[in-house]
């Protein structure tokens, strides 16, 4: 039990020290569990202790959900740079291949985002993998058409990154909600994603927000269970 304490111990006061000296400013979220365990070389067992002794201190605080993070074949992914940079971070080689760009009215769901008007942009891509060609997302994005946004479906991507299009367009998310459920896919769906209709996937609904609660992003993606999961950390 000592050399576990004394572990954890030494996180606390690394951490403590980068808080208390301003290299990670107020409200900077810490990296992940896996991200710390990687860097101090120990379980996340460990690092979860440090991080109870820094919230007992007054140093951060948790807040429940925001533990939440994508796995894809095992691994965290951090999507908010975007799937291509996400899955390159872990050797992964992944294509995207947009299908549509264009103006779309979806009332029903600037209602559910209490959103006015209902006007958007959507992206609509697939990603496969370089190795075997298996396709293992279908999304669409759905972007509020301000400056930066509104000419994409006269332009297109152009082979930009669109999480790079968005944060010139001053689409920064800093918060929101993901949610996932399980379906069989129809039969566009299984053409796109070159699978069998009624095939089963994993069904996930982002809505990203900025720090001042406006709009950013909603997000709908098929992902393939073979490869895709999500997990919870709380508390």
């Amino acid at each position: 039990m000592s050399g576990v304490r004394l572990k954890h111990q030494r996180i606390t006061e690394v951490l403590a020290k980068e808080i208390r000296s301003g290299s990670r400013p107020a409200g900077e979220r810490l990296p992940g569990e896996h991200a710390l365990a990687q860097r101090f070389g120990v379980s996340r067992t460990t690092v979860r202790a440090a991080l109870a002794e820094l919230c007992e201190a007054g140093l951060i605080a948790t807040r429940t959900g925001k533990g939440s993070y994508v796995l894809f074949d095992g691994r965290p992914l951090e999507d908010s740079l975007g799937w291509a940079r996400a899955l390159a971070t872990h050797g992964t080689d992944a294509e995207v291949r947009t299908l549509a760009v264009r103006e779309v009215r979806e009332a029903e769901l600037a209602e559910q985002l209490a959103l006015d008007g209902g006007e958007f942009v959507c992206v609509e891509r697939t990603r496969e993998l370089v190795a075997d060609g298996t396709v293992v997302t279908y999304e669409r994005s759905f972007l509020p058409p301000v400056p930066g946004i509104r000419e994409l479906p006269g332009r297109g991507l152009a082979g930009e990154s669109l999480a790079d299009v968005m944060l010139r367009a001053g689409l920064r998310p800093d918060h929101g909600e993901q949610r996932l459920a399980g379906r069989r896919i129809d039969a566009r769906e299984a053409e796109l994603l070159r699978r069998t209709p009624g095939d089963w996937f994993l069904d996930t609904r982002r809505t990203s927000r900025a720090a001042d609660g406006s709009f950013v992003e909603h997000v709908v993606s098929l992902l393939d269970p073979d490869h895709f999961e999500l997990t919870l950390e709380f508390g």
